[in-house]
């Protein structure tokens, strides 16, 4: 009875085999190990995300998956400050985060040897401004205790970083965290409100464009303190896209349909500023003044290009103080490898 037996075992195996690497066959053609066509995109408040609302507004991200021969289905999302975004791209709830370059190497040192966090491109260069309603303040060196200043995430957004950045230019790279303490995380909608209304306890704003414009239009008593580029010697990119490793590398088409959209949309709102006004007017459904978004996005020391510039500096400061452990030798190694970012800094 056994050798039948054996012989049955023997010719099952060889069948179970055979019907294993058809099924793996069948598999593999049925379903792709990494199927391409969905990106989920999560971007914040103000102009500095333009790029991003023009390739919404003008379908430029399904445009270019078309050309590369996949339906492309994009997703939208809307986050405050770069701790909820980073957290958005570790957990998987995101493919594309939207933030400063603060957030970026942040988890760019965090996943080092790991998820592979690095840039995917530039929104652009913006002037961020520190505003004070504060008659008082004149420099940083004048705020005091009784004052609070607004920005999107306390620490980790590009406006605490700039602001550390400055403090340590006024006082020293041990003082780099004197004003953290002065700091309140607020979307930079709500911000705006508070400052121009003049009522809360909330009498300074490090934000971007156009929260930064409609205050100091709003509000006789709101004056610059602070401009990002006079901390960072020059126009730099401080809002960035980034991604994990994973997603670029099973993702080749639609990765490359979304550089081209920002390609394409960089050299729209370049082209046509008025277009890209009502681009913008129409994603986010605001009410903003149309004068004062025109002002912004031809100001200029505003310069829509998708290439990182002036990082590498920010980048050394947040190593020197022990806000990332990783040294990165270049800002290479905290952005990907991409022709359309090669003249990047």
């Amino acid at each position: 009875m056994s050798e039948p037996i054996h012989r049955f075992s023997g010719a099952r195996r060889r069948v179970l085999a055979l019907a294993a690497s058809l099924g793996l066959v069948c598999g593999t053609l049925a379903l792709p190990a990494h199927a391409e066509g969905r990106i989920r995109i999560a971007e914040q408040f103000g102009v500095v995300y333009l790029l991003l609302n023009v390739a919404q507004d003008q379908k430029l991200i399904e445009k270019h998956g078309k050309q590369k021969g996949v339906d492309i289905q994009v997703e939208w999302t809307k986050l405050s400050g770069g701790a909820s975004t980073n957290d958005a791209l570790l957990s998987g709830s995101i493919d594309i985060a939207g933030a400063g370059v603060g957030p970026l190497l942040t988890l760019w040192d965090r996943t080092h040897g790991k998820q592979n966090v690095k840039g995917v491109a530039s929104l652009g260069n913006f002037p961020y401004y520190l505003v004070s309603t504060n008659p008082k303040v004149k420099t940083i060196a004048d705020f005091t205790d009784k004052d609070r200043i607004a920005l999107p995430a306390v620490t980790v957004s590009v406006q605490a970083r700039i602001l550390q950045m400055a403090a340590a230019k006024q006082w020293g790279d041990k003082e780099f965290a004197r004003l953290d303490k002065l700091t309140q995380a607020l979307p930079h909608p709500d911000a705006a409100a508070a400052l121009i209304a003049g009522k809360t306890e909330i009498n300074a704003h490090f934000g971007n464009p156009p929260f930064q414009d409609q205050e100091l239009a709003q509000n006789p008593n709101a004056h610059v303190v602070l401009n990002s580029y006079d901390v960072l010697g020059g126009p730099g990119s401080a809002t960035v896209l980034y991604a994990t490793e994973k997603f670029r590398s099973e993702n080749p088409k639609t990765y490359g349909a979304f550089i081209a959209a920002l390609t394409e949309a960089a050299q729209f709102i370049t082209s046509n500023p008025d277009a890209a006004v009502d681009a913008y007017l129409r994603v986010n459904k605001t009410n903003t003044d149309r004068k004062l978004l025109l002002g912004i996005i031809t100001n200029p020391q505003v310069q829509f290009k998708i290439a990182p510039q002036n990082t590498f500096a920010f980048a050394q400061f947040l190593h020197r103080i022990g806000a990332i452990k990783n040294q990165p030798k270049s800002w290479r190694d905290y952005f990907f490898d991409d022709p359309a970012t090669a003249q990047g800094s």
